[in-house]
């Protein structure tokens, strides 16, 4: 069995990976932690695991934890990952952070827009970006992996075939995402009331969300720009808030390379994800929908191309709180493990 330790069990991830973990047939949580609620029982602060969980919330101690688990997922605020992180915990347990401690290869771009000094950075080079359908060789000897973010993971899933394959023009990205509101955390903010929220639509973050530099990076290593040496695609991100509790859409447009047809779309999707598990590829002229992922690790991406502009517009969605956090943390830990991918991930869409 994996020994498992969570290190911000009680926040919306945090949770989502104790949900998911006890499903699992090869692992067992061996630590609640959770600064905020230190000697709680866990299931008085998270009543659906009433007679599940019979265990109190730990501290952050990693040094400890790490004597005790095979795995530690650090479901915790930026920073606090690579404030804790040393050798001796990596000698003894691997790491899924699930902050953006380890997903940016610069530090100054980090420190930019994270607007703190990152505390680890002689850890950034080997820490691996765990996404999972793009990164799995490295992540199979991985100490450190960066777990993505939740926008990041269904924009860069819905791009990520066809800026490899060289099919549309990277200087005209533009990504416009909506988000269910479990993706600003548990912690309680004006901004996040129900009254504030319901019946609204709102931007947020426009020209400045912290997870631009994140799709950025990434997507330039699709187009194979050295991104370390300052070659970049720079993109347009705009996320709003929307009123529901889960769910990410993104809809990306690009102007389509000269000649490319949607002959060649499909085939770059097919060539790229054809036999990922997780990615369902729904076809042109049909589009995903929150409400078909939610509750599940799935990634539904649809698209077409807009023949009277010459643009490509695709879709993706996903549950923020699952492919879009801990989903995709379980399944890092078992690529990790040599586990199959879908273990304890077979998880059908929840309707309604």
């Amino acid at each position: 069995m994996i020994k498992a330790g969570i290190i911000g069990s009680t926040g919306y991830a945090g949770a989502e990976i104790v949900r998911l973990l006890l499903q699992h047939p090869e692992t067992e949580i061996v630590w609640y932690g959770s600064r905020s609620y230190v000697d709680q029982n866990y299931a008085e602060i998270y009543r659906n695991m009433f007679e599940l969980v019979d265990e109190k919330c730990l501290n952050d101690d990693m040094d400890e934890l790490a004597e005790r688990a095979d795995v530690i997922f650090t479901a915790t605020p930026q920073g606090l990952c690579a404030s804790l992180v040393n050798e001796n915990i990596l000698s003894s347990s691997k790491i899924i952070d699930l902050s953006a401690d380890f997903r940016l290869k610069r530090t100054d771009v980090y420190e930019k827009w994270y607007k703190r000094t990152h505390e680890a950075p002689h850890y950034i080079k080997e820490a691996v970006y765990g996404l999972c359908e793009v990164n799995r060789d490295k992540i199979r000897n991985a100490r450190i992996i960066a777990n993505p973010g939740c926008y990041t993971t269904t924009s860069i899933l819905t791009l990520y075939p066809l800026v490899k394959d060289g099919l549309i023009d990277t200087d005209t990205i533009i990504i416009d995402a909506k988000s269910g509101t479990s993706g600003a955390g548990r912690g309680a903010k004006l901004p996040n009331l129900f009254c504030e929220v319901n019946e609204s639509i709102k931007p947020y973050g426009v020209a400045t969300h912290r997870h631009t530099p994140e799709i950025e990076e990434q997507l330039s290593y699709a187009a194979g720009l050295n991104y370390e040496g300052g070659e970049s695609i720079l993109i347009n991100f705009t996320p709003h808030l929307v009123p529901m509790n889960r769910g990410i859409l993104a809809t990306c447009y690009a102007k389509l390379a000269d000649g490319v047809t949607a002959a060649d779309i499909a085939g770059s999707y097919e060539r790229q994800y054809g036999s990922e598990y997780f990615i369902r590829l729904l076809g042109e002229g049909v589009f995903p929908e929150t409400r078909w992922v939610e509750g599940s690790n799935f990634v539904d991406i649809g698209w077409t191309v807009d023949e009277r502009t010459n643009r490509l517009i695709a879709c993706g969605a996903l549950d923020n709180l699952v492919k879009g956090a801990a989903g995709q943390a379980v399944q890092n830990m078992n690529i990790l493990f040599g586990l199959e991918e879908n273990t304890g991930l077979k998880l059908v869409p929840v309707f309604p």
